[in-house]
């Protein structure tokens, strides 16, 4: 489960020899040349999964279950790849000390880079280096087992709407996706850790636990009373969950997804089921495990692993979906504008205007606003 204890040696003499381990550093976005080597902080020096004692005991509520609740984030899960490297054989759950040490560069130069450079793109970085190889931990290739004819069918029938992860056309509110409509992420939610908005707030009572994801602000509420699910006609972006204790694990079993949002790798069908098992390891990690079963939409059943851990002063403030959202808005009256630009190009003879990809390059000649000047480059 964690490197050997030979390879954490090797990580940290290497590491305090400035060895040349650390060319496997990542670089930007593009890749290129190995960075010059950053130095670590202690808590990066060792795989945070091997700091867990096997020993520990979670503090109890005063009705006796384990305390789980608290803002937790999956910021330290930035670098940890879903599926597993083709380097490593199956049943292969840590990196090598040259990997780990790769990793551990790469989420450091990524923290400080968005401490003292980065503006209102900042990525969120945590503070630890997991020594994970895959957050897929089953099957034991650490890989995907595939979605099947059948879920794709469900998402062009439920999910046709791309929104401005797309380019449009934009005519109507729900030619946009749940995301930009500030509706829902859905379970996906607290499952790996996003550009930002990380964060995972658990609140406890005897008889519930509720769930709150930082992004889109959806909030949970698992009954613990032994109460049946609802009806399967009834269905919801989250599902609806029924939680029990198993020893110091909170096991939550989920079905009655709406299939207009994604569950794991799939358009759920009415047989989507996942259960969670949620359990504290160490004062400042929480260990998630969820397990997907859907037999229309997936060719197999597939675990992910992730750590919910604790950063200094960290705290989960509102996420404002509906307030600072401009998707949208923008997104329509833009439309409105081309489509009066085509209908002037049309009247005078003019070439009608191309339709272009927000995702591409911007065409030769167009004007670049640099955001933080104002300042426009002309290219």
């Amino acid at each position: 489960m964690t490197l050997k204890k030979t390879a954490i040696g090797a990580a940290v003499a290497a590491i305090a020899a400035g060895a040349a381990t650390s060319a496997f550093a990542q670089g930007g976005r593009g890749g290129g040349a190995p960075q010059a080597p950053v130095e670590l902080p202690p808590e990066r020096l060792v795989p945070a999964e091997s700091t867990i004692d096997p020993e520990y005991n979670a503090p109890e509520t005063s009705w006796g279950h384990p305390v789980i609740e608290g803002h937790w984030t999956t910021d330290d899960m930035r670098g940890v790849n879903a599926t597993r490297n083709a380097k490593y054989a199956a049943g292969e759950e840590s990196l090598d000390e040259a990997d780990f040490l790769a990793r551990a560069q790469s989420q450091e130069r990524g923290r400080t880079g968005a401490e003292d450079t980065e503006t209102f793109l900042r990525n969120e970085w945590g503070t630890r280096t997991f020594g994970f190889n895959s957050l897929v931990v089953e099957p034991a290739t650490g890989t995907y087992p595939g979605t099947t004819p059948a879920s794709a069918q469900l998402r062009n029938t439920y999910q046709g709407f791309g929104g401005t992860f797309g380019s449009g056309p934009f005519h109507e509110f729900t030619d946009f996706s749940l995301y930009d409509r500030c509706i829902a992420r859905g379970l996906n939610n607290g499952t790996s850790a996003a550009i930002y908005g990380n964060g995972v707030i658990i609140a406890q009572s005897p008889t519930s636990v509720a769930i709150t994801y930082e992004m889109i602000h959806e909030t949970r509420v698992i009954p613990l009373d032994s109460r049946p699910h609802l009806s399967p006609e009834l269905k919801q972006w989250t599902g609806n969950g029924r939680g029990y204790w198993e020893g110091d694990t909170l096991v939550i079993e989920t079905m009655g997804f709406d299939p207009r949002i994604n569950v794991g790798q799939a358009t759920p069908s009415d047989q989507m089921k996942t259960t969670e098992r949620i359990r504290r390891v160490d004062d400042q990690m929480i260990e998630y495990r969820i397990t997907y079963e859907d037999p229309i939409s997936l060719n197999a059943p597939y675990t992910m692993r992730v750590m919910w851990t604790t950063e200094p002063g960290y705290y989960v403030w509102e996420y404002s979906c509906h307030e600072g959202n401009g998707a949208v808005g923008h997104s329509l009256s833009g439309e409105r504008a081309w489509e009066r630009n085509v209908a002037e190009a049309i009247v005078n003879g003019t070439p009608v205007p191309v339709r272009g990809d927000v995702y591409g390059a911007p065409p030769d000649g167009s004007e670049i606003v640099d955001v933080n000047t104002g300042a426009i480059i002309i290219e």
